[in-house]
């Protein structure tokens, strides 16, 4: 629906569109967005069925990889069934409530995934440089207390988001170019000032994504200082192998992240279909990968992945 721009309404629905431009192939690209979604389902529940059921894993670093799998979870879930259901139904119609529920949890969800690999880059530190305070830092109440204020954070920056988009005008139309409700999406399609919220959703990014990345970067120098300064070869690699899964994880969260960042704030050259894309593989993709890298790189894990798989052979 479209309206001369002088004319705003609360639209009680918005359209998702999908990938602009690429409608001729949304089928096809539903196969494999389909099969990263069913992966990132198997892969976090068997992170958290093997982390539960095994004792041996209950450390520091596989406690708030179980929250990062659940905040996974909820992102692919919140995300990926409408997306699906765009591609093959051609179901494109959201209703402004259920739009707005979904920007709040997309972000806040974001920022929680975040703050767990924060989390995970605050273990690791403990673990190579102050290695005998380990246990006594990192007790289950302080792991309780860490996991319980990153999800406060995400909720408490993030909430204020639907508010914001519930009281602007629309204009224009109210289909929006994407595959799910996205917070700069939504304000490109209001007809008021909307300095002050690109500011404020700028700030939360900073925040949360930005201020996490800069606490990972400073922990992991402490760290390479440490392991650097070790007597042995031998010894550094080893303690530089128990951050492996961590940097890969890192890598995989922030590199599309960052991406989709600055292509959408400087990229304006960059075409639609290329934004949108990005976009999704930034909030599909990591839930896919990161139980992955910890399936194949930890030992404890592997093992108990295949001993699941092999005493349920028939």
């Amino acid at each position: 629906m479209s309206l001369p721009n002088n004319i705003s309404f609360h639209p009680s629905t918005f359209l998702l569109i999908g990938i602009p431009g690429m409608e001729a192939i949304h089928t096809w690209i539903s196969m494999p967005f389909c099969l990263i979604y069913l992966t990132a389902l198997l892969g976090n529940f068997s992170i958290l069925f093997i982390i539960r059921t095994d004792s041996n894993l209950h450390e520091p670093m596989y406690f708030f990889l179980c929250m990062l799998s659940v905040a996974d979870l909820i992102l692919s879930t919140t995300a990926m069934p409408k997306i699906l259901s765009i591609f093959w139904f051609h179901d494109r119609e959201i209703y402004f409530e259920a739009c707005l529920v979904q920007v709040f949890l997309i972000h806040s969800l974001c920022s929680m995934a975040s703050g767990f690999i924060l989390a995970m880059a605050f273990d690791r530190y403990v673990a190579i440089c102050n290695p005998l305070r380990h246990s006594i830092i990192l007790t289950h109440r302080v792991i309780q207390n860490l996991g319980l204020a990153i999800v406060f954070r995400g909720v408490v920056l993030f909430c204020p988001q639907p508010f914001m988009l519930r009281w602007l005008p629309y204009c224009r139309t109210n289909v929006i170019p994407h595959t799910y409700c996205e917070f700069m999406a939504l304000i490109k399609l209001a007809c008021a000032e909307t300095r002050i919220c690109r500011t404020y959703s700028l700030t939360a990014a900073f925040l949360t994504g930005g201020l996490d990345f800069l606490l990972i970067l400073c922990s992991y120098v402490v760290i390479l200082y440490t392991v650097f300064h070790l007597p042995s070869k031998a010894a550094r690699l080893k303690t530089l192998g128990t951050c492996g899964s961590h940097v890969c994880v890192i890598l995989v969260a922030y590199t599309p992240a960052f991406f989709s960042f600055l292509t959408h704030r400087f990229g304006h050259n960059v075409a639609p279909h290329i934004h949108i894309f990005v976009a999704n593989i930034y909030i599909l993709v990591p839930p896919m990968v990161n139980p992955m890298i910890y399936g194949i790189r930890t030992k404890r894990i592997r093992e108990q992945f295949l001993q699941v798989l092999t005493s349920h052979k028939f």
